[in-house]
């Protein structure tokens, strides 16, 4: 009987114990309303992670994980190929396939040139792409910087009026399909990056990143902003003014930033992949921990769901054009939208992607 008590008392408290290391603080604020999303399926492609209107406001465009560019047609025509990235398609058959993403391409960061209606895309493996407004296989532009091609180029950012690409490689260590690793690794090799189209030149402006992601560039260009996605911040590097060069802390978050999109007003809407877990939190304090998660026989799905805490949800979060947070907005069940990517306001709607859903999420603002 004794023992029986104690096996007892000793399961509840290693239960208490799992229910705290895992839970996952609430945002002061929050409303839970993303699962109000309507849904715009896919036939047979997922991982919606940017969007993009053309200067016609048609759209969005799309890149999904077999390396297409899909085209929101309406209701009546639906979702139509409108690029690729890479010209070897013949094995590209499969709806998600890490293992074939440096043969067919992954593009990820998405922009129009709303004057020449060029497509701008990062692709993961093929760096910085550009197709006409025709569509069809694009050119690669940008493969290297420094004379070290990139690994992972994940978003960018048009200044239209300098003629200037700003753009981010998450490591030169680990490929796109090699994420959780990224991210549970002590990898600092992401960058952010300008490319000059007049005279061709690329600098990097920002190294030792830790997860270079999204990149976005204030309404009078006077900073660009890049999601470090590890340390669950963005950091504001300046274009312009006095501070030219430098950088700082834009933003804090309660979780892992993605892509950042300004809306009409010059705020920010920043898409987290996922909250902070108590239990991840304390894993990416300690690199060690993640360096020993690496070594165990742990598919990538698996790492993943530690790294999320096991919580499946959505959480959107806007900010000034100062850095406060305006508002969050959250499915925080994960009842319709989860894992987002990007938020893309439009015409009083917020488009969300997903890097790894097989739709795009649209949900009304007013």
């Amino acid at each position: 009987m004794c023992c029986a008590a104690t096996v007892a008392i000793f399961s509840i408290f290693l239960t208490s114990v799992l229910v705290h290391i895992f839970s996952i603080p609430p945002i002061p604020g929050s409303r839970d309303i993303l699962h109000g999303s309507e849904i715009v399926n896919f036939v047979e492609a997922t991982g919606p992670e940017s969007l993009a209107f053309d200067p016609n406001g048609n759209g969005p465009y799309t890149g999904v994980a077999d390396g297409r560019i899909l085209k929101w047609q309406g209701e009546g025509l639906g979702w139509t190929e409108f690029a690729y990235t890479s010209p070897q398609r013949k094995d590209c058959v499969h709806a998600n396939a890490p293992v074939m993403e440096h043969v067919c391409g992954r593009p990820l960061g998405l922009k129009f040139h709303s004057k020449s209606g060029d497509l701008y895309i990062a692709d993961a493996y093929f760096g910085i792409q550009i197709v006409g407004p025709n569509g069809g296989l694009s050119t690669q532009i940008i493969k290297e910087a420094e004379n070290e091609p990139f690994r992972f180029t994940n978003d960018l950012d048009i200044d239209e009026d300098n003629n200037v690409i700003y753009f981010t490689d998450s490591s030169t260590v680990f490929q796109r399909r090699q994420f959780v690793a990224a991210l549970l690794s002590d990898d600092k090799t992401g960058r952010l990056l300008k490319y000059e189209q007049s005279t061709k030149q690329v600098k990097v402006l920002m190294r030792g990143l830790t997860f270079a992601n999204g990149v976005a560039l204030s309404k009078d260009n006077s900073f660009v902003l890049v999601a470090e996605t590890k340390r669950c911040r963005i950091l504001r590097y300046w274009l312009q003014g006095p501070k030219t060069g430098s950088w700082d802390v834009f933003a804090e978050l309660p979780g892992f930033p993605d892509n950042i999109r300004r809306n009409s007003k010059g705020e920010f809407w920043v898409a987290l992949h996922s909250k902070k877990a108590r239990v991840t939190e304390w894993a990416l304090a300690n690199p060690w921990v993640g360096k020993l998660l690496l070594k165990l026989p742990l598919n990538y799905k698996q790492l993943h769901y530690i790294m999320v805490g096991g919580k499946r949800y959505a959480t959107a979060i806007k900010l000034s054009a100062e850095g406060q947070v305006l508002e969050v907005l959250e499915d925080s069940k994960g009842k319709t939208m989860r894992f987002i990517s990007e938020v893309e306001e439009r015409n009083g709607k917020l488009w969300i992607g997903s890097v790894m859903m097989p739709f795009v999420g649209q949900f009304n603002l007013f």
